[in-house]
């Protein structure tokens, strides 16, 4: 019986400590978060009321687009004189996750205030960007105030990414999710669930107190699953797949062009702004100017859409942002697969409202290789409804698009088509 007792002592011991260790981390990423998540929280909808005044203020005085060249040169002075030309943007938080690489804190008012310029001259760009850079940054920042571990300070970036992401776009869980999973294709990072939950609920709640509410759309005619939708489906995010791999190759072509051809950053900037001027002319409308989601709005409420609107989302989006202005390109990833799933969707057969929320998901999902993110992003911005074609126009576009990435800095684990870890970077 002592014999037993004493054997017993060790493993009570260890689980002792195990159980300390568990509280004291729980004590700990609770006070983490949630500290993230006030910051978060209120600079996420200084943002966001910031880029919507900006949008206001060009759709209501049209002529400031022509001063776009200039606020070009605004851009790039300010990185020039903080030494942050060459800071990498979103593709330097994600590395930074991965590796001891810091994060400066300049990085987030330098963003904030660029990406405010960028929408308000005309430029065509998203905000998730800023957001995922002002997040990160935050994160980063906090951590180091609160002196974690160099391994803690990646849980803190992402729960700064989440917390700002879910501000921004009143999408929570999937904010939460987007984050662990767009560092790693085909890892999830577990250990960062309950902390990136926490900022990015507590965020999204701060947002709403000031009035931010999420963003929902109600589908008309949904379609049931039967063996032809699913056909329908699954070849409308074929072809979503495609758009996403040549969305991506324009934007990084786009990027190393300006840099080939034009050496000197402030003349790419104005040549990038005067490109979007006159395209912006030429086609005689400002839908690609800004982010452009009344247009997805009137892609959803399955109303007509110009059949090459996402060619030229795309061109827009690839000058803009490879001339050195700031932003992202998931916003207008949401504009590409929205007009083009609108388009080819109702060629399909598929109700035009309902194929471009597929578009939309799809072309998402195959840009940023997140499969289980834009999932959750149908729910939270469809309300779950036709859960099962969604999952499927995910599946597929997930692995139709291939190894593209809008992230450079976005790690491939494990093959999309076979259980084999493969360790390589994207595109």
């Amino acid at each position: 019986m002592k014999e037993t007792i004493e054997n017993f002592k060790p493993r009570i011991v260890r689980k002792g400590k195990l159980f300390t260790k568990l509280v004291f981390s729980i004590i700990k990423w609770g006070f983490c978060s949630v500290i993230t998540g006030i910051v978060c929280g209120l600079i996420g909808s200084a943002f966001y009321y910031c880029v919507n005044t900006a949008t206001a203020v060009r759709t209501s005085h049209t002529w400031i687009i022509s001063l776009l060249p200039l606020a070009g040169l605004l851009i790039v002075f300010l990185y020039r004189q903080t030494h942050m030309l060459d800071d990498g943007g979103t593709n330097r938080v994600i590395k930074s996750i991965r590796t001891e690489k810091p994060l400066p804190f300049r990085m987030a008012p330098l963003i904030f205030i660029s990406t405010v310029i960028t929408h308000l001259f005309g430029g065509s760009s998203g905000r998730e960007g800023a957001a995922l850079q002002i997040g990160g940054s935050i994160g980063f920042t906090l951590g180091k105030g609160m002196r974690l571990s160099s391994k803690d300070l990646h849980i803190i970036t992402m729960c700064g990414m989440s917390g700002v992401f879910s501000a921004l776009f009143g999408t929570p869980i999937t904010a939460t999710i987007f984050s662990m999973e767009v560092i790693s294709v085909g890892v999830l990072y577990y250990v960062a669930f309950i902390p990136c939950l926490c900022s990015s609920v507590i965020a999204y709640h701060i947002a709403a107190h000031f009035g931010i509410m999420p963003k929902t759309y109600i589908l008309a005619n949904i379609p049931k699953v039967t063996t032809l939708r699913v056909i329908q489906v699954g070849s409308l995010a074929a072809f979503c797949a495609m758009v996403s791999v040549l969305f991506c190759v324009v934007i990084h072509k786009t990027h190393s062009l300006y840099k080939k051809k034009i050496k000197q950053p402030f003349v790419r900037a104005f040549v990038g702004g005067t490109l979007v001027i006159i395209l912006t002319l030429l086609l005689q409308t400002y839908d690609y100017n800004g982010a452009g989601m009344d247009v997805v709005l009137r892609a959803l409420e399955g109303k007509a859409i110009f059949p090459a609107a996402f060619l030229f989302k795309i061109i827009f989006t690839a000058i803009t942002l490879g001339a050195g202005f700031k932003g992202g390109e998931i916003v207008p990833s949401f504009f590409i697969g929205a007009t083009f799933g609108s388009v080819v969707g109702t060629l399909l057969g598929l109700p035009a409202g309902f194929a471009a929320a597929i578009g939309l998901i799809a072309v998402f999902c195959g840009v940023v290789n997140c499969p289980i993110a834009s999932l959750f992003l149908s729910i939270e911005l469809f309300q779950g409804e036709g859960l099962v074609l969604f999952a499927f126009a995910c599946a597929v576009s997930y692995v139709l698009s291939g190894y593209y990435s809008l992230y450079h800095s976005q790690k491939i684990v494990y093959s999309k088509i076979e259980p084999t870890y493969i360790n390589k970077n994207t595109y």
